[in-house]
């Protein structure tokens, strides 16, 4: 007859190993599952950090596929040709504004059809690993981009110290000539970093660009320093200046036109002649009686050393003296160009005498005496 306590016993200890292995398999699955959760939920607080991505890759490519098909149609509509259907004919009075007429006075409020990429705004790749950790050891600083490119101005500015060094203990040290331009504004600063920048910081980044390119030997990384300099042209160049003309006796001669307020002039000037100035066919001094009015139309020919060697024929009409003084000055500036180097038309931009006076009579306001005079207040 068998034992049956030894083998209920024998199978009560299956059983329990039965249930300690279920157990340990339960509280494992559960620490996984725990363990994704905790995963999740920091991911989940990266990104409620961050922000949320708005617009994902996917979508945009779908947008530009919708684009590009609208503009076929918009395109076959028009009658135009749909591969040379550029962004101007959209825009242009032919197509949208013609398609869809408002009259609304916002223009933000208005019908367009803009290419998705300059609709959505452009966004920085996820930073962050599926561990939760970041990929850039400057993210906690929260302008990663920011302060990168601080590092690696501040790299090659020590870069190009230790070359200097070396240069000066060899003594061959130089300088070159920079080009004219600026540096970027603080918006295009915001748009190659991606992130917002203060006036603090802008301030910070001009200070360390301007120590890199004060350095003798800033030309080894001038390629890298263009990236945030914008080229400048000289105003000078842009000045129109008229070639010089010979009437019947051969004698150079140069004219230009001039405005202050509503004084309006033209001037000819005559090379070869004794410095002889008529206005309106009469003499200076007696057109000019007042000595400020002389000198500042004969100021022109001073600076540029051509007193005495030009003679002056000036035209003006409308306005005081003063204003007919300013309008003649400014002809005679201009039409001097022909007779001067490029480094004088400089010296005659910088000092001013190439600028238009742009200022007018302000008008008087109702209820005051004039422009700006009050009336006097009375008490009674």
């Amino acid at each position: 007859m068998p034992n049956w306590h030894c083998v209920c016993t024998s199978y009560s200890s299956v059983i329990n190993a039965i249930l300690i292995e279920y157990a340990s398999l339960r509280l494992a699955i559960d620490q996984l599952l725990r363990i994704g959760s905790i995963h999740s939920a920091l991911h989940r607080k990266n990104l409620a950090a961050a922000g949320p991505e708005k617009f994902t890759v996917e979508f945009i490519q779908k947008q530009v596929e919708e684009f590009n098909i609208g503009k076929r149609h918009l395109a076959n509509m028009m009658g135009e040709d749909p591969e040379n259907f550029a962004q101007e004919d959209i825009d242009g009075s032919r197509s949208i504004a013609y398609l869809f007429p408002s009259g609304l006075f916002e223009k933000r409020a208005r019908p367009l059809m803009k290419h998705p990429e300059e609709i959505f705004p452009r966004q920085r790749a996820v930073q962050w690993g599926e561990d939760g950790r970041p990929f850039h050891f400057l993210f906690y600083t929260g302008k990663q981009s920011y302060y990168s490119l601080m590092h690696e101005i501040y790299a090659k500015i020590q870069s190009l110290e230790r070359q200097q060094d070396r240069l000066r203990a060899k003594g061959l040290l130089a300088s070159d000539t920079k080009p004219l331009s600026r540096w970027i504004i603080k918006e295009e600063l915001e748009g190659i970093v991606m992130e917002t920048v203060t006036d603090h910081d802008y301030q910070r980044f001009l200070q360390l660009m301007e120590r890199l390119a004060g350095l003798p030997q800033a030309g080894a990384e001038g390629g890298w320093v263009l990236r945030f300099r914008q080229q400048l042209e000289a105003q000078a160049s842009r000045q129109a200046v008229a070639a010089l003309q010979a009437d019947a006796q051969g004698r150079a001669f140069s004219t230009a036109e001039g405005r202050r307020k509503t004084s309006n002039s033209s001037v000819v000037l005559r090379d070869g002649g004794s410095g002889r100035a008529t206005v309106n066919g009469s003499e200076l001094l007696s057109y000019f009686p007042v000595f400020q009015d002389r000198e500042q139309v004969m100021f022109p020919l001073q600076f540029a050393g051509v007193l005495g060697r030009l003679d002056v024929e000036a035209e003006v009409s409308g306005g005081g003296r003063s204003s007919q003084a300013g309008a003649v000055r400014l002809a005679i500036s201009r039409a001097l160009l022909g007779f001067l180097s490029e480094r004088e038309v400089e010296n005659m931009r910088q000092a001013g005498l190439l600028t238009p006076d742009p200022r007018v009579r302000e008008r008087d306001k109702p209820g005051q005496e004039g422009a700006r005079r009050k009336f006097t207040w009375k008490k009674r």
